[in-house]
C-alpha cells in the first residue's frame, strides 16, 4: 500500500531520521502497549458475555504470536486454527477484544514499517478510560504520521497524547516526540516550549535527562 503524506514538509537535514532518532522511544512504546493490553485483559475476562467471552478466547494465541518477532505475521492472519487479530476485530466487532485487536494490529504494522495500515487500526480502537493505554493508542497514531512524514498529523496526535493523561509515564515522553516534530517543522519556538516544559513538570523523567541539549539546539536555531 502506497503512503501518501499529507502536508508533507520538508525538514532540514539533521542527524539521522525520526525513527533513528527516537528508536528507543518507539520500542518503549510498542512493548509498554503490549504488556499493558494483556495485563488488561486479563482483568477484562473476568467480566465478558458469552459472544465476548469467544473472542477473547481466541486473542491469547494471538497475543503469544505477537510477542514473537518471527511469528507476527500469524498474530495478524491467524494459523489456521487460532484467529488472527484482523479477524478477531472483524469477526467480533464492538466487543472489547475487538477494540483490543485493533489496537495489537496498529503496533505491529507499525512495527512492519506499514504506517498506513497501522493509522488505520489505532484509529479504530476507543479509549476504555485508561490512562496508560488510551495516551499510548494515540502516541502510536503519531508515530506512524510521523514515520510518514505527515509531521502536522503527528504533533497533533502527540499533543493529544500528552494532555489526554498527565502522568510521568506517557506524557514527557509524547511532549519530547511533539518537540521532535516540531523541530522537523522548523518549529524552533515551539519546540523550545515543549522542551522546557518537560524540564519544569516532569524534571525525574528519562527525558528529562539530556533536555537541556534539545533546549539548547532549538535555542541556538532562534539566533
Amino acid at each position: 500500500m502506497s503512503n501518501k503524506n499529507v502536508n508533507q514538509t520538508e525538514p532540514k537535514k539533521t542527524s539521522g531520521s525520526f525513527f533513528q532518532d527516537n528508536q528507543k522511544s518507539i520500542t518503549f512504546i510498542v512493548g509498554g502497549i503490549v504488556l499493558l493490553i494483556l495485563l488488561y485483559l486479563g482483568y477484562q475476562r473476568l467480566y465478558l458475555a458469552p459472544r465476548a467471552e469467544k473472542a477473547a478466547n481466541q486473542l491469547y494465541k494471538a497475543e503469544e504470536y505477537a510477542a514473537i518477532d518471527s511469528l507476527q505475521a500469524k498474530a495478524i492472519e491467524g494459523d489456521g486454527s487460532f484467529l488472527g487479530f484482523k479477524e478477531i476485530a472483524e469477526e467480533y466487532s464492538n466487543t472489547k477484544s475487538a477494540n483490543i485487536a485493533n489496537a495489537y494490529l496498529g503496533g505491529l504494522y507499525l512495527r512492519q514499517g506499514n504506517f498506513q495500515e497501522a493509522i488505520k487500526y489505532l484509529q479504530k480502537y476507543s479509549d476504555t478510560g485508561s490512562d496508560i493505554l488510551d495516551p499510548l493508542v494515540t502516541g502510536l497514531i503519531g508515530d506512524a504520521y510521523s514515520e510518514s512524514k505527515d509531521y502536522k498529523s503527528a504533533a497533533n496526535h502527540y499533543k493529544k497524547a500528552a494532555q489526554k493523561s498527565k502522568n510521568t509515564y506517557t506524557t514527557p515522553l509524547f511532549l519530547k516526540k511533539l518537540g521532535l516534530v516540531y523541530e522537523a517543522l522548523e518549529d524552533f519556538k515551539n519546540a523550545e516550549q515543549t522542551y522546557q516544559s518537560i524540564k519544569s513538570d516532569y524534571p525525574n523523567s528519562p527525558e528529562a535527562n539530556m533536555i537541556d541539549g534539545l533546549i539548547a539546539r532549538v535555542q541556538a536555531k532562534q539566533q
